[in-house]
């Protein structure tokens, strides 16, 4: 099963998860009632075929360097890695530790992992227990340090991919990454020093000032 979903897209792990939990349905009626979760297979075929539970990276960056302060970013990965490093303004929530979480069911949580895997999984979890505003990370971490933290230009960039090199440019220097002057393998963004772990202009982006209350 591991390598199944290794070599899945991350719709397709997401599509494979629901199909073990409908599977699951069938002896418990649908949607399926757990101890403490209520998980609806046809709701979540329709998000994941809609790409509705996803948001690009770029996306991500421009809500925090706009100082966006309606929704959260969690960190579903263990304590170790989050430490080396995470996307500021990040709060590290592994996925065993979501049901006892601070997480409200009103608020936008934007989920990551080093890729898709996990993520899913958190976000399937939260879905079952009524979270309605989830979403993942298209790409996880590695996605965000291949455009945002270490954005490369192909040789002989045309006009067009010359200007939007120049924007992802700022992008990276906001985050405290290194823009890859030139093209390289796909792997070269690992091997650059990943940037310190300060929290660039805006401190309270990505933060809800104030939680609203359950309900509201």
């Amino acid at each position: 099963m591991a390598d199944l979903m290794r070599k899945l897209s991350l719709n397709g792990r997401l599509a494979l998860t629901a199909f073990v939990l409908g599977f699951l349905a069938l002896f418990a009626g649908t949607p399926y009632h757990g101890a403490d979760a209520t998980i609806n297979t046809k709701e979540l075929s329709l998000t994941m075929a809609a790409d509705a539970d996803q948001v690009g990276v770029t996306t991500l960056a421009d809500w925090i360097i706009q100082g966006k302060s309606n929704f959260r970013v969690v960190d579903v990965r263990h304590a170790t890695a989050y430490a080396e490093y995470h996307i500021p303004p990040a709060e590290n929530i592994p996925v065993a530790g979501l049901g006892q979480s601070s997480l409200l069911h009103n608020e936008k949580i934007v989920l990551y992992a080093d890729d898709g895997v996990r993520a899913a999984q958190a976000w399937m979890l939260l879905k079952a227990k009524g979270f309605k505003g989830v979403y993942i990370l298209r790409g996880g971490l590695d996605a965000w340090k291949d455009s945002v933290l270490f954005p490369r230009i192909p040789g002989n960039p045309t006009p067009a991919q010359a200007v939007e090199f120049a924007r992802a440019r700022e992008v990276s220097r906001f985050f405290g990454g290194t823009p890859q002057a030139l093209a390289g393998d796909s792997t070269a963004a690992r091997q650059v020093a990943m940037p310190k772990l300060t929290m660039p202009a805006s401190p309270t982006a990505g933060a809800p000032k104030k939680k609203k209350k359950e309900g509201c």
